[in-house]
C-alpha cells in the first residue's frame, strides 16, 4: 500500500525528506519506523495521540512501528515548543513514569510476533552506559553548532529572559542518536513527529548519513491546535488524560463530542482510522444537520474505544445519553458505574418515604420547601419519569436493583445508589 499519499490528502505532512525517494519506500518496501514520546508525566495525553495513531496507520500499510519511550531524553527535556526550561524529574519518578507510558503505548499497536510487529523501546537503554567523553566524540563531533543554532525553537529561547540551558542544548544530539540507534539495531529509516520536531529529525538524519552512510527519512505533521489557537488537549479543567483515572473515559469522550465543526473537518481524517472515503461520507452527512454532531460522534467513539477499549466507550456513550436526557432504564449497569464518577453520589441503606425528603437529604435541593415547589413545577426527573408530591419513592423501580438517577431541571443531577 502507497501510504505516503494518504498521509498527505489526511493533512498529515507538514515537512518531509524528498517526497519521491520517501514514497518509493513507503511503497515498495516495509520501513521501520519510529515516534518518540517522552515520560515528562504519569500519562500520554490526546496531544501524543496523533504520533500513536500515527504508528497504528503505518503498521495497517505494512511498516514496523517502534514507539520509543524517552527514559533517558526525558531527564533532559525538550525545549521544543517551550518558552522554559522543565522541571527535571529524578531517576524515580522518571522510571515509575516510563513504566505507565509504555503500557499506554502499547494498547494501540500490534505486539505480536510476526513480519510487521510493533517494537517498545526505551532510550535509556543504549544512552545511560553511554559516558559524556564517548558521546561527545562519537556524536558531538558530526553536528554542527550552526545546524542547533538555526532551529526556531533555540533562536527563541536564546533572546528571550530565560535563555537556554546547556542540558536543553544537547537534546538535539540525543534525539539524532536515538535515530541513528535504532537505524543501526533495527533498521528503523523514517522518524515522524509534529512540527516542531523537524530541526531534530533532520540531525538525526544527518547523522545516520555520516556515521553509517545511510539514507534516513522523515515526515512531520502540521502542531495540533484548536480552532481558536490554543493548545490542543487542553480544557479548563487541565490536560484530557489517556490514563482512565486523571481522565474518565466519558470526560475523553466529550472532549471529542466538544470540536466545533470546522475542528472536526479537519481532525476526522487526521485522527480517525476509517478511509478517506469513509471520512467524507461521515462529513457530507454531518453537513446536512450539523446540530445532530454525527461526525463528532464518530471520532468520539472510534477514539474512546482505541484508547479505552470497547466496553468502557459503550460505558461512555451511554452516560452520554442517560446525562443528556434519554431514558436510564435501558443503560447498563457499567454505565451507572461510570456515571457514578461523573455526577454527585450517595449510598443510602434506608430511603425516605417520600421524594421531598429525598431531595433534601441528597441535597439536590437546599430545603423540603424548595423540593416541593421544584416538585411542583415538574422540574425533577427519578429514573427519566417525572414525578409528582403523590410519587412514593417505594413504588420507583430502582435499576439494576440499587440505582435512582434523580435529575433536577437538565443539568442537576445525583445518582442515589440503595446499599443493602
Amino acid at each position: 500500500m502507497n501510504i505516503f499519499p494518504e498521509l498527505q490528502a489526511r493533512g498529515l505532512v507538514h515537512d518531509s525528506t524528498p517526497a519521491a525517494a520517501l514514497e518509493e519506500r513507503l511503497a515498495n518496501h516495509s520501513v521501520g519506523v519510529y515516534v518518540g514520546f517522552d515520560p515528562t508525566a504519569n500519562s500520554l495525553h490526546v496531544g501524543h495521540l496523533l504520533g500513536q495513531i500515527s504508528l497504528r496507520r503505518l503498521q495497517l500499510a505494512g511498516h514496523r512501528p517502534f514507539p520509543l519511550a524517552g527514559g533517558a531524553t526525558g531527564m533532559v527535556g525538550d525545549p521544543s515548543g517551550r518558552s522554559e526550561e522543565r522541571n527535571l524529574l529524578d531517576a524515580e519518578t522518571l522510571n515509575y513514569n516510563v513504566s505507565c507510558i509504555s503500557e499506554q503505548l502499547s494498547r494501540l499497536l500490534d505486539f505480536t510476533p510476526g513480519k510487521y510487529a510493533a517494537t517498545l523501546v526505551n532510550n535509556a537503554d543504549w544512552t545511560a552506559q553511554v559516558t559524556a567523553l564517548d558521546f561527545l566524540r562519537d556524536v558531538g563531533k558530526h553536528i554542527t553548532i550552526n545546524q542547533m543554532l538555526a532551529k526556531d525553537s533555540v533562536k527563541s529561547r536564546l533572546t528571550s529572559e530565560n535563555g537556554l540551558s546547556f542540558t536543553e542544548f544537547s537534546y538535539m544530539l540525543l534525539q539524532a542518536n536515538d535515530f541513528r540507534h535504532l537505524s543501526a539495531a533495527h533498521d528503523v529509516e523514517l522518524q515522524m513527529g509534529g512540527s516542531d520536531q523537524w530541526g531534530n529529525i533532520t540531525a538525526g538524519i544527518d547523522l545516520i548519513r555520516k556515521t553509517l552512510s545511510r539514507q534516513a527519512h522523515g515526515i512531520t505533521w502540521p502542531l495540533v491546535t484548536r480552532s481558536d489557537g490554543s493548545k490542543f488537549g487542553k480544557t479548563a479543567d487541565g490536560a484530557v488524560w489517556l490514563d482512565a483515572e486523571r481522565t474518565s473515559p466519558y470526560q475523553f469522550r466529550q472532549f471529542w463530542m466538544q470540536l466545533s465543526d470546522a475542528e472536526i473537518a479537519r481532525y476526522l481524517p487526521q485522527f480517525s482510522l476509517s478511509s478517506l472515503e469513509e471520512c467524507a461520507g461521515i462529513l457530507a452527512e454531518h453537513a446536512t444537520a450539523p446540530e445532530k454532531r454525527s461526525a463528532q460522534k464518530h471520532l468520539a467513539q472510534e477514539l474512546t474505544a482505541m484508547v479505552h477499549g470497547d466496553a468502557a466507550a459503550l460505558a461512555a456513550a451511554q452516560v452520554s445519553e442517560i446525562l443528556f436526557g434519554a431514558d436510564p432504564s435501558g443503560a447498563s449497569k457499567e454505565a451507572f458505574v461510570a456515571v457514578s464518577r461523573e455526577v454527585p453520589c450517595s449510598s443510602i441503606q434506608q430511603l425516605p418515604a417520600d421524594i421531598v425528603s429525598l431531595l433534601s437529604d441528597i441535597k439536590l435541593c437546599s430545603s423540603k420547601s424548595e423540593a416541593r415547589r421544584t416538585i411542583e413545577q415538574g422540574g425533577v426527573r427519578i429514573n427519566g419519569q417525572v414525578v409528582t408530591l403523590e410519587t412514593a419513592v417505594n413504588d420507583l423501580t430502582e435499576l439494576h436493583g440499587k440505582y435512582l438517577l434523580v435529575r433536577r431541571g437538565k443539568t442537576a443531577y445525583h445518582l442515589v445508589e440503595k446499599s443493602h
